[in-house]
């Protein structure tokens, strides 16, 4: 490499001289062959500049490695090999060549096997031909990134991983039923792979994740087949469910006459448990209700003779209380009797001498008899005519008549007495 670089810039030293030559001669002046060398020296060394800066910002000289990503720098002459991380690296063209691999989790996703009409699809032991969606999860294992980059391909999922899976899937599906495939050995296949890619991808330094099976797309023939197959599975198993189900509400309905049956011997032994246990405590209690009854009996005999005896006294207390009520009310009669008689006798003393008095004022002075009688009947009558008597008497005589008379009489004798 370096003796043809050495070559070509001999190359176009001598094609600048040559060119400075032909250049710089004129017909009348000549340029001394000194000159001539320097001019050339200088237009090769401006050009080899700008050819230099030229490649320089076409090919810049460093390369930067992002975060998560490992780049490796290999020396095309010595073939030392250096790793770089996060940061920029210089890198001279054609003195290192850099190689960038990504740290994280990679994803492998094949697509000509997805579908069984595709343009790779996948075969079972009965030679059926069926799509898988798979997909296979890896990571470049950074102890291993420098051997890697020495001998490893440019394009690392295309030139590893997908020759490891695919010479690993069509060997292990083929093993297999259409049927095992997407029902039963489903897991045990991806397993199988998972192992088989593992150790396929671990020398190459590549590690391997997981290895998903997604949908399976089975043949059209195959695919009503198996929805005929299916439809008639269904029915005998809902018929089969139907029968377990009808068995065991048959079982049910034993269970629960056994159980109702059960139920109703434990009700009626715990009623009859019951009644002996009211019974015997209804005897006990009788043992204790048998005496308080009989004190209670005697003690009733007490009461109604304690409250004969207090009715007796209380009788006796009455009539007694009525006979000094009665004898208090005898004296008080005779003493009231007593009284009466008392008062009338001194009211008749009393009106005796009032009547003695008047009498004689009356005997006195006869008109007064004739004023208290018009005051007596002045607010009853208001003109009373009368002719005055014969014998100059009183006025009211001929009006009151013979009863005049009589009271007149009684006064008199009212007096005399």
């Amino acid at each position: 490499m370096l003796n043809r670089v050495k070559k070509i810039v001999h190359g176009i030293r001598n094609l600048f001289a040559l060119s400075a030559r032909k250049v710089f001669v004129i017909p009348t002046i000549s340029i001394a062959p000194r000159q001539c060398a320097f001019i050339g020296k200088t237009l090769i060394t401006v050009v080899l500049l700008g050819a230099l800066g030229y490649g320089i910002y076409r090919h810049p000289p460093f390369q930067s490695v992002p975060q998560g990503e490992v780049g490796v720098r290999i020396n095309q002459f010595t073939g030392s090999v250096s790793e770089w991380r996060n940061g920029n690296v210089w890198v001279i063209p054609g003195l290192y060549q850099m190689r960038v691999y990504s740290l994280r989790d990679q994803v492998y996703h094949p697509r000509e096997i997805r579908s069984a009409t595709g343009s790779a699809p996948l075969q079972s032991i009965e030679g059926l031909s069926f799509g898988v969606d798979l997909s296979v999860r890896y990571a470049l294992d950074p102890l291993k990134i420098t051997a890697l980059a020495k001998t490893g391909p440019d394009d690392i999922s295309k030139g590893l991983v997908e020759s490891a899976v695919q010479g690993v899937i069509y060997k292990v599906f083929a093993n297999y039923t259409m049927r095992e495939i997407f029902s039963n050995k489903r897991v045990e296949i991806q397993q199988l792979i998972e192992k088989e890619v593992s150790s396929s991808l671990a020398g190459d330094g590549i590690v391997l994740r997981h290895v998903q099976i997604g949908n399976i797309d089975l043949p059209a023939e195959y695919r009503r087949g198996m929805e005929s197959l299916l439809a008639e599975e269904l029915a005998t198993q809902k018929m089969r469910y139907t029968l377990e189900l009808k068995e065991k509400q048959v079982k049910q309905s034993a269970l629960e006459a056994e159980a109702e049956k059960a139920r109703r011997e434990t009700e009626a032994q715990a009623a009859a448990s019951e009644q002996v246990i009211a019974a015997k405590a209804q005897e006990e209690a009788m043992k204790h209700v048998l005496p308080f009854k009989e004190k209670q009996i005697q003690q009733r005999q007490l009461e109604a003779e304690a409250d004969k005896v207090a009715r007796i006294r209380g009788a006796e207390g009455s009539a007694q209380a009525r006979r000094i009520e009665a004898e208090g009310e005898a004296d008080a009669r005779q003493k009231l009797a007593d009284a009466e008689v008392y008062r009338a006798e001194h009211m008749g003393k009393t009106n005796a001498e009032q009547m003695e008095r008047e009498g004689a004022l009356v005997t006195k002075h006869p008109l007064l008899i004739q004023k208290t009688l018009a005051d007596k009947l002045s607010d009853k009558v208001q003109v009373i005519i009368a002719s005055p008597p014969a014998g100059g008497g009183f006025i009211g005589a001929n009006l009151l008549g013979a009863s005049a008379a009589r009271t007149a009489r009684s006064n008199e004798t009212a007096g005399a007495e």
